[in-house]
């Protein structure tokens, strides 16, 4: 996060900027540490509720570093780390195999770092290991990849698709040269429309692009003229994202030579920081083409595919990560294995990834164990900030108290006018979507932000 331990209300903190962190999880990679002891992931999992699992595959690696990237990857890896890679995450499944014992999976996915960076031949070693180890039903279960324009191959997209993907995310950032320098990725239009076309060609139902806004030098027109790009290939989804310039990427390098007291783009942007502008335009043209916004950055096409796949809540239901990097969720423990943005810190915990026997999946080593109160909070923040909402029913029904009493800032909300009216589920309205960057981390217990800020890793 970029203020991990920002104090103050609501409002406070709307005060301070809209753009403050991105809750997609909580809590937060950044407050794992190590655990106290090993926890047996069989006796984890037997706790659990196995009927909706999502199992999530993470590739490391990428064919160049984003300016603006801070995941967990690494550009240019050796070819004989990738395929060792490959053949423990196999190794991994195995093991997951028994330790998990009955269990159905509603949910597949492939991310990175960039997926497609696998070879054909190496992508579907792990599809195979799915469908033939975990035991998915990959032509009826929902399952995405991540992919950038310069790694799309016919090769590729035929292996995923045969095997039953059927959503593929697209990076694209911008169509405009000049912000992809910015961003710090160079990229030719040619060759992102000759990835679509092979994404098309290969008959994949979903196609989501990712576009940025808030880059330096880019205006409203400028942004609009890339969703229009964007929308000329009628992709069933379409992801908008703020900008942000965390400490040790590349961007933030650059700010940091530039003496910059903060790591946002106004220390790239000479106009100031133009986020919230970008964001209401680009979100009034899409309602306007009749997409439907799902949440401050996601928005679906009409003529996407319906979900008619196994049910999966990411509230409710567990996440089985595979790979280094990659997060398992269970009710009362997050864990995963440790990350790192700077190239040798990632290296190095491939490098002990790649060094495990199988007993060492057997056990949880860093994670963060959720008690009570973190529970309710996750439930919250996961269900508040995407459509439809937090529905206070529902969350009776789960931890049988009221959340407005366990949660009581929740009232800020409402007094500050961030939610629809006259509803019974608490449903963010426009105005509330804008500061969906806020509300997140508003949130977070102060435990979490307390270990995120002593961690000193932004998210």
């Amino acid at each position: 996060m970029n203020h991990p331990a920002t104090p103050g209300t609501l409002a406070q903190r709307m005060r301070h900027t809209p753009y403050q962190a991105y809750s997609y999880s909580y809590p937060h990679k950044a407050a794992y540490r190590t655990l106290a002891a090993p926890a047996s992931l069989e006796d984890l999992w037997a706790g659990q509720d196995r009927s909706a699992l999502f199992a999530y595959i993470h590739i490391p690696f990428c064919e160049m570093r984003c300016g603006f990237c801070n995941l967990f990857a690494m550009a240019r890896p050796q070819p004989d780390m990738v395929e060792r890679y490959v053949a423990q995450v196999v190794q991994q499944m195995r093991v997951l195999d028994k330790v998990l014992g009955e269990r159905k999976f509603a949910r597949f996915a492939l991310g990175g770092g960039t997926p497609t960076f696998l070879s054909a031949a190496q992508l579907q070693t792990l599809l195979d290991g799915a469908r033939d180890i975990l035991g998915i039903d990959l032509q009826t279960t929902p399952a995405g990849i991540e992919a950038s324009p310069e790694t799309v191959t016919p090769e590729r997209m035929g292996v995923c698709r045969s095997m039953g993907i059927d959503r593929v995310s697209l990076g694209i950032q911008s169509f405009a040269a000049g912000e992809m320098r910015s961003l710090a990725r160079p990229q030719q239009n040619e060759v992102v429309t000759r990835a679509i076309g092979h994404i098309r060609d290969a008959g994949f139902p979903t196609l989501n692009l990712d576009l940025i806004y808030g880059i330096g030098g880019q205006t409203v027109e400028s942004l609009l003229a890339s969703i229009d790009s964007a929308l000329a290939f009628k992709p069933e989804e379409l992801y908008l994202y703020p900008l942000y310039v965390r400490q040790h990427t590349g961007l933030g390098k650059i700010a940091n030579r530039k003496g910059a007291a903060s790591f946002d783009p106004i220390v790239l942007n000479q106009e100031g920081d133009s986020r919230m502008q970008l964001y209401e335009a680009a979100r009034d043209h899409l309602r306007a083409r009749g997409y439907v916004q799902v949440s401050m950055r996601m928005f679906r096409a009409p003529h996407a595919p319906d979900d008619a796949g196994p049910s999966y809540c990411c509230q409710n239901d567990g996440m089985v990560g595979l790979g280094t990097g990659a997060r398992s969720y269970t009710r009362d423990l997050h864990y995963s294995t440790d990350y790192a943005v700077g190239r040798a810190d990632t290296i190095g915990i491939i490098d002990s990834y790649l060094a495990l026997d199988a007993d060492s999946f057997t056990h949880a080593h860093h994670g963060f164990a959720l008690g009570p109160d973190e529970q309710r909070r996750r439930y919250v923040i996961q269900s508040l900030l995407t459509d439809p909402g937090l529905d206070p029913a529902a969350y009776t029904q789960r931890f049988g108290g009221d959340c407005m009493q366990d949660l009581p800032q929740l009232h800020e909300l409402g007094e500050l006018g961030l939610l629809e009216e006259g509803s019974a589920i608490l449903r963010l309205n426009d105005r509330g979507y804008e500061y969906a960057d806020t509300i997140g981390p508003w949130l977070a217990s102060e435990g979490v932000r307390l270990l995120m800020a002593d961690g000193g890793t932004t998210c």
